[in-house]
């Protein structure tokens, strides 16, 4: 499909996926909520596609939600896109439980502001990497709103209680220090290096590793922060080692090592899913 907010390339099965309103800094809007659903739909069904790369085009990452109506920006019987009478449902929780169900390897790449949405919604990215000039700001209190796009649940699970404390109480932008010192990014990089780095981080991936291990490592990580005992953990991934390890990918893991060789990996990732995949029941709106 053609997007309007994003701009979607793939090549060597990596997807660099950018937001694309540069002259509004990106800021979040109804068409690229929509827009990136539909895009981490497309990935998810796409074998070619082993590990995603989000960034920003132009000098920030995104600046948040677009304040283009003023006072009423987030007033939902003011907006055209949420009616009075619709399900009371958070856009940027929307992308973030998208990106959280993602079934490939999310890397965040911020070439500059990531404030409001659009710091929250890649809470669920696996992996967070900066610019020198990036900055990130939880500023809710500061409009007079509060907490989205699910971060409650992904805040303080990244960077502990107390650093999410302080970063939503004061709603104050900060660095990229900051940020890493906190837990928020795993790397600084200057700005003509942050794209290399993050692609460098992805080809690691992509060349490395079974596409059918990453979706299942990827659901075990995230899923079992909300487990109430390892005991969870071990029910599935039981599961899951005994199924990779009798299929084709962990025959070809092992011999590609001992040859001493590069594996080619082939169980697909949208077909060739175990049995109890998903072993989790879905959580309705209501």
């Amino acid at each position: 499909m053609s997007y309007e907010t994003l701009d979607y390339q793939i090549k060597d099965g990596i997807l660099t996926l950018t937001l694309n309103r540069p002259d509004r800094m990106n800021a979040f809007n109804a068409a690229m909520c929509r827009e990136l659903i539909a895009a981490f739909d497309a990935a998810d069904a796409d074998d070619k596609v082993r590990v995603i790369i989000m960034t920003g085009a132009g000098k920030a990452f995104c600046a948040g939600a677009d304040l283009e109506k003023g006072g009423d920006t987030f007033n939902r019987h003011k907006r055209q896109s949420e009616p009075e009478g619709d399900t009371l449902r958070d856009g940027g929780g929307t992308v973030s439980l998208r990106i959280y169900e993602c079934t490939k390897p999310v890397i965040g790449a911020f070439n500059g502001a990531a404030v409001g949405v659009g710091a929250t919604m890649t809470l669920p990215m696996d992996i967070r990497m900066a610019s020198t000039k990036a900055r990130f700001g939880f500023v809710f209190a500061r409009r007079g709103i509060t907490m989205e796009a699910c971060s409650s649940w992904f805040l303080p699970r990244l960077v502990g209680p107390m650093q999410a404390a302080e970063w939503v109480y004061t709603g104050r932008v900060f660095d990229a220090e900051e940020a890493l010192k906190g837990g928020l990014i795993r790397s600084i990089h200057e700005p003509d290096e942050l794209l290399p780095a993050a692609y460098a981080l992805a080809r690691e991936i992509a060349d490395n590793t079974s596409g059918m291990s990453a979706l299942l490592n990827r659901q075990l990580l995230w899923r079992m922060m909300a487990a109430d005992h390892p005991m969870e953990a071990h029910k599935v991934d039981s599961r899951a080692i005994a199924f990779m390890g009798e299929s084709a990918d962990a025959q070809e893991g092992v011999q590609s090592f001992l040859e001493k060789r590069p594996p080619q990996f082939k169980l697909s990732p949208s077909k060739d899913r175990p049995a109890f995949y998903p072993w989790w029941d879905e959580r309705p709106f209501k």
